[in-house]
């Protein structure tokens, strides 16, 4: 993708956001009066549907529930664990949306009520709705391994696929861990929240060895036969940490080679497979994923254990009235990621303006850009268009809109793109959370 191409697409991207959301919520022109919506989740799905549905319709009363009074974003959480960024660097709160009129809840969803419209807490408050939203992110299988459940991954081999204490800790863990030592990542199967991160968190994590703990060793057991970008990170790690050598900083070992991924040794510090066992002086477990809790409970899921929907409004094809986005939603082929969230999030919000103004859904497009960042001044993207296939029934790319970062890009093109991150953070964040 040139330059030129570039910026044309991100202009272009950015307005088909805006575009595909303003065209579904002219309906709200009639305002929605008395009708109540309640949100469960403060992540970038949930936390956008509720700061564009304040928008689009200032009479229609919004509610969003989240456990934590701070979220912690996962994408750029990399960047803490590579010593570039603080948590406070992606720690955002809720003042925004309660400004725009959204009323924040402190307090843990314990049920919803699909036939009664009720959402009920921990804390004992009931919430009546018109329309529900849930995006409860994801949960893990720590059914699947031996040795691992929540409490070793909150005290001793993180997965810190959900940013906060995990993230803390596994950092600390880096910083304690002697020069020549061994960190070892377990890579999940598809389908992940964030397809290219594993290997963005190891890139960054070689940045940070490479400077402080340069005998070190990185180790990645996949899954997988095959990762995102994968490309353009294998080219990043032969430039900067000697991959393909015998003096290579980082390995990586493919699913086939792998063997079954039995679990941990948690005493010996060691991941099992069937064919042997790797050890680790510091182990990140990212186990295989499921949506958050609250959609079993509420009965959102099916046998895949994600959430089926409708491919133009997001309601859920198990519970009408309940709207499910975000990682926990099948999304057919867009991704699990957080620009991919908040694209579903304005999509989402028109549907529920339109249908509680009795109006007809337009067509959605949507959009997802992700960033991947494998050295101090090295980074590279992929951006994609979306719109729905009404004959296949799925979301799909639209040939020819979006692309990957060249192999060939120059070095400055590469630090550009670090730029881009930081700047697409900052500008996301607000979007989604004011």
């Amino acid at each position: 993708m040139t330059k030129f191409n570039r910026r044309s697409f991100l202009q272009l991207t950015g307005a088909a956001a805006v575009t595909g959301a303003a065209v579904m919520s002219a309906p709200s022109i009639a305002r929605a009066a008395g009708k109540k919506v309640v949100i469960v989740g403060g992540g970038p799905a949930g936390a956008t549907v509720a700061n564009y549905l304040r928008m689009m319709d200032m009479s229609i009363e919004v509610t969003l529930i989240e456990a934590d009074k701070n979220y912690f974003t996962c994408f750029m959480s990399n960047e803490v664990l590579g010593g570039k960024r603080s948590m406070d660097g992606i720690k955002q709160g809720y003042m925004g949306l309660e400004k725009a009129g959204v009323k924040v809840v402190h307090d843990m969803v314990t049920g919803i009520d699909g036939a009664k419209k009720k959402v009920m807490t921990k804390g004992g408050q009931t919430f009546e709705y018109d329309r529900c939203v849930v995006a409860p992110g994801v949960d893990f299988k720590f059914d699947k391994y031996d040795g691992l459940d929540a409490n070793v991954a909150e005290t001793k081999i993180p997965h810190a696929w959900k940013a906060g204490p995990q993230t803390a800790l596994l950092r600390k863990q880096l910083e304690e861990m002697k020069d020549g030592g061994t960190f070892t990542m377990v890579a999940p199967p598809n389908p992940f929240r964030c397809p290219p991160g594993p290997y963005e968190r190891v890139s960054l994590i070689a940045n940070y060895f490479k400077k402080e703990k340069p005998k070190s060793k990185i180790l990645i057991i996949d899954h997988k036969d095959k990762f995102s970008k994968q490309g353009l990170f294998t080219q990043a790690w032969k430039k900067f940490y000697g991959y393909g050598t015998d003096n290579s900083m980082i390995e990586w070992i493919k699913g086939s080679d792998a063997g079954q991924i039995e679990g941990v040794d948690v005493a010996g510090m060691a991941v099992k497979t069937d064919f042997e066992e790797y050890k680790g002086d510091v182990i990140n477990f990212i186990p295989a994923q499921k949506a958050g809790p609250i959609a079993f409970a509420a009965g959102l899921t099916d046998a895949s254990g994600w959430c089926p929907v409708d491919k133009v409004t997001f309601e859920s094809k198990q519970v009408p009235g309940i709207h499910v986005l975000g990682d926990a939603a099948i999304a057919t082929k867009m991704p699990k990621s957080g620009y991919a969230a908040n694209s579903q999030g304005k999509v989402t919000a028109a549907a529920i303006a339109a249908a509680l103004n009795g109006k007809t859904v337009g067509v959605p497009s949507y959009v997802n850009t992700c960033y991947s960042i494998a050295a101090d001044d090295w980074a590279f993207s992929v951006a994609a268009v979306y719109k729905y296939d009404k004959e296949k029934d799925i979301i799909a790319g639209v040939k020819g809109a979006g692309g990957l970062s060249p192999m060939d890009a120059s070095a400055e093109d590469r630090k550009r793109e670090v730029a881009y991150a930081h700047s697409w953070y900052d500008n996301i964040c607000k979007d989604i959370w004011g």
